[in-house]
């Protein structure tokens, strides 16, 4: 963008563009942080040490001890890579499923009210009790949790894009592609899909930090990650009798890294969608 353009649209306007950057700078320098910490992490720091157990945080141990002696800042960096990289699985599952049924809305009247059915009857169902339903079905773990968050977190988005989908293909270049013999198909592909996009980018970025926090809850009530493997939810529910005990920092460090992650996240997934919406806007 040049700074005509960005001059023309006004200092509210130039404010709005620039959010979505700063933020997802911030949310995708967090990602990499987590990711990389957590591979240049030495495994001996996971390790149980029987002479430091349940140790308040200190200089040696930034976030403290668990009752077996595992440094939770080291398990908290190691839980949270793990929950990224569930959730940005699950979330790419997600958001390629509704756009599948967003494009596939637009291939005739019988196909839009075959997908309006399905995304209402799944919006229509108590959505946490629908994601344990399909953990356990699926027999729970890592893979369990990302089919789970796959096949709950679609309906929203596929709604949005069934919208502008159908908006797309009652317009007039739509109609002078299918007059020239255009097939549905190359529709979809070069008038849909290009302005679905900003749709899609921004509804991936709003299912990254709900897959997040629901795989923390699968985990926390053990339908989700392997209990040897490090999680957020697999600690905080680990955690529950350690406050009991006086030991309030075993919850602490996963508890407020998953809100940071969640939360920077669903600032950059709102702003983006602000952007994508304003006049002028990509959208």
């Amino acid at each position: 963008m040049t700074a005509i353009e960005l001059l023309s649209r006004g200092p509210g306007r130039a404010r709005t563009s620039r959010h979505p950057a700063w933020r997802g700078a911030v949310a995708g320098g967090l990602v990499l942080l987590i990711m990389a910490g957590a591979a240049l992490l030495p495994p001996a720091w996971l390790d149980l040490d029987i002479h430091a157990v349940g140790v308040p945080p200190g200089p040696w141990h930034p976030a403290g001890t668990d009752s077996l002696g595992r440094d939770v800042a080291a398990r908290t960096l190691a839980a949270l890579s793990v929950s990224v990289t569930v959730g940005l699985t699950a979330a790419i599952a997600s958001t390629a499923i509704a756009l599948a049924l967003g494009l596939a809305a637009s291939m005739g009247r019988g196909a839009d009210h075959v997908v309006g059915v399905l995304t209402e009857l799944v919006l229509g169902l108590p959505h946490f009790v629908l994601l344990i339903m399909v953990a356990f079905a699926t027999g729970g773990g890592t893979t369990g949790v990302i089919v789970a968050v796959a096949l709950t977190h679609w309906p929203r988005l596929a709604r949005l894009l069934r919208h502008e989908a159908q908006g797309v293909a009652a317009s007039d270049y739509v109609a002078v592609s299918r007059a020239l013999g255009r097939s549905r198909l190359w529709v979809a592909r070069h008038h849909l899909a290009p302005h679905l996009l900003p749709q899609v980018v921004a509804g991936f970025v709003l299912i990254f930090p709900h897959a997040i926090l629901h795989e923390a809850g699968l985990s926390f009530i053990g339908l989700g990650i392997e209990p040897h493997l490090p999680s957020v939810g697999v600690m905080l529910a680990q955690s529950l009798r350690e406050i009991i005990a006086g030991h309030w920092w075993v919850a602490l460090a996963p508890g407020l890294g998953l809100v940071i992650v969640a939360l920077a996240f669903e600032r950059f997934g709102e702003a983006l969608r602000q952007a994508a919406a304003a006049p002028g806007g990509t959208g």
